[in-house]
C-alpha cells in the first residue's frame, strides 16, 4: 500500500476487518483490491481521504470496466462488483470514523452481476481419469493423487483443503471437519472410502517424509510447508487438461462436478447445499440447472426431434 494518508487509511481498515473476524481470504481479497484503488487515485493527485471525490469514484468504476487481464479478456460484470463493494466498504468505513465528512461513495450503483453457470464439468468416466493421472510411485505423485481424491470426494474449496489439519479427517465417521468456510462458518462433509484410503496411504507412506519441524498440516510440500494455493491451482489445472482436455478448470471443477453428479444421481439439493457450505439454497440451485440428466432424458422421450418419437 502506497505511504499516503488514504494508503494508512486503508492499512487501518483492513485491520479493523481483522479484528471483526473478517476471514484473512476476504481481507487478502480488500487488500488487493484496495491497493489498486489508493494507486489509481495517487495516479491523479488524490492521496488524502478527503480529496477522494464522487467523480473519482466513477472514474475508477470505469477503469474497471475497461481493464483487460493477462488473457486480454475483461473483468467480469461480478469481478467488477466485488472491487467496487470492497471501495464503498472503505468509504463508509472512514465516514463512520470521522475521517470524511461524507461518503463519496454512497452514490456508486454496483454494476448487475452475471448468473454464469460454471464452465465445465467432468462426467464419472473423465474424473476417474484425471484422477489417476499423478504417478503414484512416487512421493508427490501419491500426494497429489490423495489430494484430488479428498477434492472430488467432500467438494471442499481450495482454501479448506490447505488449511486441514490431521484430526480432520475422522475415518470412523467417514467425516471431513471443514473450519471456518466461507463466511465464516465451521461444517462437516462426509468423505468416501477411496478417498480415506488414499490419505491412508499417503500418511503413512509420504507425509512423514515432507515433515520439517512440528506442524498439524495434513498435505505438504516438497518444502514440508502447507500447499501454496497458486501451485495447488496450477497442478490441478495440469492434471485436468492431461487427462480432460476439452474441460478446462482447476481445483473448483471437482467441487462442480461432485454436485452435479450427485443431483443427477437423485440427491437432494437440501443435502448437497450442506455438503458445500452454501449458507442459502439459490446458491446450490445454480447446479440444478446443469444436472440436466432427467430433463435429456424428457427431452428424448417426448420431443418430436428427440428421437422418442418416430413420424
Amino acid at each position: 500500500m502506497r505511504p499516503t494518508a488514504l494508503g494508512r487509511a486503508a492499512e487501518d481498515y483492513l485491520m479493523w476487518l481483522s479484528s471483526h473476524g473478517y476471514a484473512q481470504t476476504t481481507v487478502a481479497n480488500r487488500r488487493h483490491h484496495l491497493d489498486d484503488l489508493v494507486e489509481f487515485l495517487a495516479e491523479r493527485d488524490m492521496a488524502e481521504p478527503k480529496a477522494v471525490s464522487f467523480t473519482a469514484l466513477e472514474s475508477y468504476q470505469r477503469h474497471l470496466f475497461h481493464h483487460k487481464k493477462r488473457d486480454g479478456a475483461p473483468l467480469s460484470f461480478r469481478t467488477q462488483a466485488q472491487r467496487i463493494i470492497g471501495a464503498k466498504g472503505f468509504f463508509s468505513w472512514m465516514t463512520s470514523h470521522g475521517l470524511i465528512a461524507l461518503d463519496p461513495a454512497s452514490g456508486i450503483v454496483l454494476p448487475k452481476a452475471e448468473h454464469r453457470l460454471p464452465e465445465a464439468t467432468l462426467s464419472a468416466e473423465e474424473a476417474d481419469t484425471v484422477l489417476s493421472g499423478p504417478d503414484v510411485t512416487t512421493a508427490l505423485g501419491l500426494r497429489d493423487r490423495a489430494v484430488m481424491e479428498v477434492f472430488y470426494s467432500t467438494a471442499i474449496r481450495r482454501a479448506e483443503l490447505i488449511a486441514l489439519k490431521l484430526w480432520d479427517i475422522d475415518h470412523e465417521r467417514g467425516t471431513v471437519f471443514v473450519r471456518q468456510g466461507k463466511g465464516g462458518r465451521d461444517r462437516y462433509t462426509p468423505i468416501g472410502p477411496r478417498a480415506l484410503s488414499w490419505v491412508d496411504r499417503y500418511l503413512e507412506l509420504v507425509r512423514p517424509r515432507l515433515v520439517v519441524g512440528k506442524t498439524d498440516t495434513l498435505f505438504l510440500s516438497a518444502s514440508g510447508a502447507p500447499l501454496c494455493p497458486d501451485w495447488l491451482s496450477r497442478t490441478v489445472t495440469a492434471y485436468i487438461s492431461a487427462g480432460a482436455p476439452k474441460k478446462p478448470g482447476s481445483c473448483h471443477m471437482f467441487r462442480h462436478t461432485a454436485a452435479t453428479l450427485m443431483l443427477e444421481g437423485g440427491a437432494d439439493i437440501r443435502y448437497v447445499g450442506e455438503m458445500l457450505g452454501h449458507a442459502k439454497l439459490e446458491t446450490t440451485a445454480i447446479y440444478t440447472r446443469v444436472s440436466i440428466a432427467k430433463l435429456r432424458a424428457v427431452h428424448a422421450a417426448t420431443h418430436p426431434a428427440g428421437g422418442g418419437q418416430t413420424g
